[in-house]
């Protein structure tokens, strides 16, 4: 129903670029039928909304989809940044080629922070992501662990902006 090509040709072609493979496709549409979704999902679609979908319903159905993108890039293997290597499937870190052990909730929150170098992480974003919902903590066990991540990796490297969360900070060495 789109001029020029419909749907499943713009998402195969959206597919084809490799700029654009980490891109989510979600179709939104009034045909329901099982063919058009099979052909939604076979041409590379992540999600097949159908019409009519109350607005809630569409605002969470994306939101889902955005928490399993950002979930995804977290879960990365290995990233390297200057002489830090974080092995996400390992829960280890390496600087200078030497082995940080770090208990689990700390290399959460030092993976959170090094997924975008330079970002301020908000305190309530830091504790959801990496506590969650479920479980309640104290406002200071995100600044305890910040200090225990700052003796293990360098203070230069975590910077705290007042009043709103915390940085990771890429050194001129890192560069």
């Amino acid at each position: 129903m789109m001029p020029e090509m419909d749907g499943i040709e713009a998402c195969e072609k959206i597919r084809k670029i490799s700029a654009l493979e980490n891109v989510l496709i979600s179709f939104l549409t009034a045909r329901g039928e099982d063919y058009s979704q099979v052909a939604g999902f076979e041409a590379g679609a992540d999600d097949y909304i159908t019409k009519p979908i109350k607005p809630k319903v569409l605002v969470s159905k994306v939101k889902s989809l955005l928490r399993r993108l950002k979930s995804e890039k977290l879960n990365e293997e290995t990233v390297t940044i200057g002489d830090i290597i974080i092995d996400r499937e390992e829960y280890v870190v390496y600087k200078a080629g030497i082995r940080i052990s770090l208990p689990r909730k700390e290399f959460e929150l030092f993976s959170l922070l090094t997924s975008k170098p330079g970002k301020v992480f908000k305190r309530e974003v830091i504790l959801d992501t990496v506590w969650g919902n479920e479980v309640v903590v104290g406002g200071r066990t995100i600044d305890v662990h910040i200090r225990k991540l700052r003796e293990k990796i360098g203070d230069d490297h975590f910077k705290t902006v007042k009043g709103v969360g915390y940085k990771f900070v890429l050194l001129e060495a890192d560069k």
